[in-house]
């Protein structure tokens, strides 16, 4: 997992965009016509230059690989506080939507600012929980 924290390291956490880099999401054999490293550097570009407002972490996998590229758009704490949830997106392998996720976290993201309208066709349902399988009991 990769951070790039806000640069005030006692500033709460910012609007965080959350990229999945796993088995689907950043495979080039899966979707070619993708510039993955691309993708991603231009992620981390814009929350190095966002001043602390936005950060980028990428995890191995977030689930719902059928829809790769996967982003999940957490709000920032102060947000979050106000009942913001995270937004997720799939889909998201082209220079536009990509701009439209970072425009939108610059703007604040979940709770703060109104998403643009063409992220509407990336939105996503998360994955369900796991939940525990029960063993039976012995008698």
């Amino acid at each position: 997992m990769t951070w790039i924290r806000p640069l005030a390291a006692h500033a709460e956490r910012p609007c965080t965009l959350v990229v999945c880099r796993g088995c689907c999401c950043g495979d080039p054999r899966k979707n070619p016509g993708t510039d993955h490293v691309g993708q991603l550097a231009r992620l981390r570009d814009a929350a190095a230059e966002s001043g602390g407002r936005v950060a980028v972490r990428t995890v191995d996998c977030l689930g719902p690989c059928a829809q790769a590229n996967v982003i999940v758009v957490q709000p920032a704490a102060e947000a979050r506080r106000r009942g913001a949830r995270a937004t997720w997106f799939g889909w998201v392998m082209d220079d536009t939507a990509t701009d439209d996720v970072v425009g939108w976290a610059l703007a604040g993201g979940p709770g703060v600012a109104l998403p643009p309208d063409t992220l509407d066709l990336h939105r996503i349902d998360p994955p369900e929980p796991k939940r525990p399988t029960r063993r039976p009991r012995r008698r």
